[in-house]
């Protein structure tokens, strides 16, 4: 067995990532900025008020209250035709541009009007609910820099400076593809020996739920030719593609033999439990993420290797989960065997803690438990963690 660090330690190095693209900033939500994103104009891009009211010169403002005349009405879009001089006021609606000689917005609810005329019933000072050009973003500015990821927030910033391209890395396809005789997706009855194919679908939508671009490669029967034309397709028209089962050692079905001819591929037994066997490896160029067939198997492997390879690709500066601190609610118990053990736990937030409580139910082909979970507790080899000891903990969503 080879240790957790050397395994994804060799996927890492063969992950790097894609050439960067121009993005739709539409199509950019999850992606990974490959340059510096500068402001090519300001935010605001010119004074404006932040509330409905009247635009006044605050040196009018003598005693309280004053009236002035209302000279016009300025509606958000529309740009003042006048300016204001002395004993004079703007109607002005929130966002509109602020009339040469304004210097500050008396909010309209301390105003009264009259006719052509309003009453300004508090004092203000010069600048009171302007919102300078340039308040937020200043041309110039640099607004992300190169490797952040984009989030909503992001993207509406980068639609009010007008930009509607962006340099990203590419968001990756990559397909899973499903094998062997015993595997049924039809919703039928099954016939003796059959089981229903559950990996297929939980990966491409670990893929999906993780920002990448899943691609079904299908469910193909026990047939070399049809497995290998599929896995060569799938290396062609994907970034990277993913299989599942026969990775351990020992075994011999057609994905096996096929990936040693036509890949170069590693097969590796991680000292880790569940999902200890792994295959990577390319097929020109293409990476091959080979996890176990148990479904839990396949899901921590997942986790552990191949979302941290692909999102690598993705120019994600940090690709690998990090742990937090947990506090175990009762007793996360193993026994020594050389492994890391990655145990499946509900995680609550309680009492600003992490409180984690083990899951029944933890053989590797026992999705149920997997399916009530969010997260996996870290244990080092040993015998485990007494209730209330302090425990790492992989979130997972």
């Amino acid at each position: 067995m080879i240790p957790i660090e050397e395994a994804r330690s060799y996927v890492m190095d063969r992950c790097a990532p894609l050439a960067a693209a121009a993005t739709e900033v539409a199509d950019a939500l999850g992606l990974v900025t490959a340059v510096d994103v500068t402001a090519k104009e300001s935010l605001p891009p010119f004074a404006n008020t932040a509330m409905d009211g009247f635009a006044i010169r605050s040196a009018d403002l003598s005693t309280i209250p004053t009236r002035l005349q209302i000279v016009e009405t300025i509606a958000a879009g529309h740009s003042p035709t006048r300016a204001l001089g002395h004993g004079e006021a703007s109607r002005i609606m929130t966002g509109a541009p602020i009339p040469l000689g304004a210097d500050a917005i008396v909010m309209v609810e301390k105003t009264s009007v009259d006719g052509d005329t309003v009453s300004i019933e508090t004092q203000v000072e010069p600048g009171n609910h302007i919102r300078p050009a340039g308040d937020d973003v200043v041309e110039g500015d640099l607004v992300f820099p190169s490797g952040t990821e984009l989030s909503a927030g992001h993207l509406g910033l980068l639609c009010s400076l007008g930009l509607h391209e962006i340099e990203t890395y590419p968001r990756l396809r990559v397909g899973v593809i499903s094998t062997g005789d015993e595997l049924v997706d039809d919703g039928g009855a099954l016939a003796p020996g059959q089981i229903r194919d559950s990996n297929r679908r939980t990966l491409l939508s670990l893929l999906s739920g993780d920002g990448f671009e899943p691609v079904d490669l299908g469910l193909i029967a026990d047939d070399e030719l049809a497995i290998e034309t599929a896995l060569v397709h799938g290396a062609q028209q994907c970034d990277a593609v993913i299989t599942s089962g026969g990775v351990s050692m020992g075994d011999f079905d057609f994905v096996k033999a096929v990936l040693d001819r036509v890949g170069e591929m590693r097969w590796m037994q991680v000292a880790i439990k569940p999902a200890k066997p792994l295959a990577f490896g390319t097929i020109e160029g293409t990476p091959i993420f080979g996890l176990p067939g148990n479904p839990v198997s396949s899901m921590v492997s997942y986790e552990l290797f191949a979302r941290s390879g692909l999102r690598s690709m993705m120019g994600f500066p940090q690709p690998i989960r990090s742990v937090i601190q947990g506090v175990a609610a009762h007793p996360l118990a193993r026994r020594a065997d050389g492994k890391i053990h990655y145990a499946r736990v509900l995680a609550k937030h309680e009492e600003g803690k992490t409180v984690v409580y083990p899951m029944s139910g933890q053989g590797s082909h026992m999705l149920a438990s997997m399916a009530r979970s969010n997260a996996l507790a870290v244990l080092p080899d040993g015998e485990g963690c007494e209730a209330g000891g302090r425990v790492d903990v992989l979130l997972l969503n």
